[in-house]
């Protein structure tokens, strides 16, 4: 291996997907770079200019030359940090989040006409020789979020939401199998009858494995969705998946009109409860009860989905 072999494939690489282009690519006016800072901020609903510097390793006036032209496409707000008032805190408008998922949206089509190009025997080879590639120039590097992504559920995930859960919870918590049949029975009823438009699963996945999931599902309640089964792997914690999973509900509810957000937890389960409090969740009752063979502490929480920023 030598240093012009690598040359050679980035000249090749950055060829096949169009980087030199990239807004002709995806028919959109915004650069590689500026399509990367978009995901970014997509991704995580909470960030500072800070972050995203180094996060993206970018130059703070080039970030801040991006920023600028996104505020002045009205694709962001920026506002001092909650944390540090020295820090901007930067959130995607309602059209930046459109555009976010519009650019997502066609860069899936470019790497899925490429993929069609490969022949399905030849696919398992092509995604080891890209995880090998990682693998060896990460240098041990912890994965981060930028290798995480999350997509629809394939044949299969389905019944991972209802093992995991399952196992994750028994192994945590000690709860017995009537929660596992709690599971079974949401995910066959979202199997058996959905609706498309106004119902979502999300599967988190990480070096081809699922990681975490989500549900939204229409409640009983007028204009109301309901977010359900939100899991993260342990080892994959810390990664802002949670965030993502719930933040990714949060746009979905939006964009297609409920105007409230329910969800039912319990107690115990702190770290899912403040990522619900991050993202402007409000506790509006307990209830003590026995289920799953433990004592818990039932809790409804809700979000107005035309009271929260964006």
């Amino acid at each position: 291996m030598t240093v012009q072999d690598i040359r050679t494939f980035n000249r090749f690489y950055t060829n096949v997907i169009g980087a030199l282009d990239y807004s002709r690519q995806l028919y959109a006016p915004y650069t590689l770079t500026e399509s990367r800072v978009l995901y970014e901020l997509a991704h995580a609903p909470q960030t500072d200019a800070a972050d995203l510097r180094t996060e993206l390793s970018l130059d703070a006036g080039y970030l801040s030359r991006i920023l600028n032209k996104f505020e002045e496409d009205g694709l962001i707000e920026r506002a001092p940090s909650k944390r540090d008032p020295r820090r901007r805190r930067v959130t995607l408008t309602a059209r930046g989040r459109e555009t976010a998922a519009l650019l997502a949206e066609r860069a899936n089509e470019s790497v899925g006409a490429l993929l069609a190009t490969v022949p399905s025997a030849d696919r398992p080879r092509l995604s080891e020789a890209l995880r090998t590639v990682r693998e060896i120039l990460s240098d041990g590097r912890a994965p981060g979020r930028e290798d995480v992504v999350l997509r629809d559920p394939s044949p299969g995930d389905l019944g991972w939401i209802v093992q995991r859960n399952a196992a994750l919870y028994a192994s945590e918590f000690g709860w017995n199998a009537d929660y596992e049949g709690l599971v079974a029975r949401i995910v066959a009823d979202f199997a058996e009858d959905h609706d498309p438009h106004l119902e979502r699963v999300w599967i988190a996945e990480h070096d081809g494995r699922p990681v975490g999931c989500v549900m939204c599902v229409r409640d009983d309640a007028p204009a109301t969705a309901r977010l359900r089964l939100l899991l993260v792997e342990p080892d994959a914690r810390g990664l802002g998946i949670g965030d993502r999973l719930v933040g990714a509900v949060i746009d979905f509810a939006r964009g297609v009109g409920y105007r409230e957000l329910v969800l039912w937890t319990n107690d115990v389960l702190a770290s899912a409860r403040r990522i619900y409090q991050r993202h402007g969740f409000v506790l509006v009752g307990e209830k003590p009860h026995r289920s799953f063979g433990k004592d818990l502490n039932g809790q409804d929480w809700r979000l107005d989905l035309h009271g929260t920023p964006g």
